[in-house]
């Protein structure tokens, strides 16, 4: 507790932080938002409030949010089952309606207002502002070398504009993003979060990609944490099946954007207090760290 900790305690856990708020002062840190910290309502407190103190002392952090609790919960209350394969969300019509609400409305709108009452001047936006987000329909690979798995309206990203999110940041505003995106003909697409905070992180040339999970971050198959990851070490954890699942996307998309551009990608543990502090501020560090090198 901190009332246990004398002030110049207090003063030295402080100090420890000046390095990293001068080496990541002016930086983007892109943030996907997910997992337990997303339904804890203490977990949801802490996030608003270490975003808003890492744009206080002049860092950039944009938001990209999941929200798939939120959508089995809805789904649920309409008698309908969510599927996944290969760790992608099957969403047909109805489906995408629910998603669009679910993300689009209640969770990107209770984000924004968490983080506006902690002092923070948050912009709730979905890829359909602007059409920032542009995305074409998504086929999953079959087990045959010609076999496609038609999962409906899920999205594979085409580009990013960043400037409407590079407008806001300059603005002093704290960009909470929706993965939704749109194709040309503005039909919408559910977007993995974990691919639209990736793509996203190397569109902007984020300085860092924090991925926030409900694991402590990446595991071998003893269930020991695997601190510092290289592209070379990551393909073979996918060769041997470590890597599965719902992790599937989520590491695809750290390496991709570790290979492009963004200095680090950290997946830390959601369930830990304040670990976005944490990570960024402290020299410990919560998760596992990927490099391309």
């Amino acid at each position: 507790m901190t009332h246990a900790i004398d002030p110049l305690q207090k003063a030295e856990i402080l100090s420890e932080a000046l390095p990293y708020i001068q080496r990541f002062f002016d930086k983007t840190i892109v943030i996907k938002y997910g997992g337990n910290a997303m339904i804890d309502e203490e977990l949801k407190e802490g996030f608003a409030q270490d975003v808003v103190l890492l744009k206080l002392v002049g860092m950039n952090p944009v938001v990209v949010h999941g929200g798939g609790p939120q959508i089995n919960e809805l789904l649920d209350r309409i008698g309908k089952k969510g599927e996944f394969i290969q760790g992608m969300r099957v969403t047909d019509a109805e489906t995408m309606d629910v998603v669009e609400m679910v993300l689009g409305g209640h969770v990107n709108k209770e984000i924004v207002s968490l983080i506006n009452k902690h002092g923070g001047k948050a912009v709730g936006l979905t890829g359909q502002d602007g059409h920032f987000i542009k995305a074409h329909k998504m086929f999953l690979k079959g087990a045959g070398d010609d076999e496609l798995i038609d999962i409906g309206q899920v999205g594979e990203i085409e580009s990013i504009d960043p400037t409407l999110v590079q407008h806001l940041d300059t603005q002093d505003f704290i960009p909470v993003i929706a993965p939704i995106g749109v194709d040309h003909e503005g039909e919408s697409f559910n977007i993995n979060a974990d691919l639209v905070a990736g793509k996203l992180a190397e569109t902007l040339n984020a300085e860092k990609l924090i991925l926030m999970t409900n694991t402590p971050g990446v595991l071998d198959k003893q269930g020991n944490l695997l601190t510092g990851l290289t592209a070379k070490r990551i393909d073979e954890l996918f060769a041997d099946g470590t890597i599965s699942g719902g992790m599937l996307p989520k590491i695809s998309s750290a390496l991709d954007a570790a290979k492009n551009g963004v200095n680090s990608v950290h997946i830390i543990d959601g369930r830990v207090k304040h670990a976005l502090l944490l990570e960024v501020l402290t020299a410990a560090g919560v998760g596992t760290m990927i490099r391309a090198q």
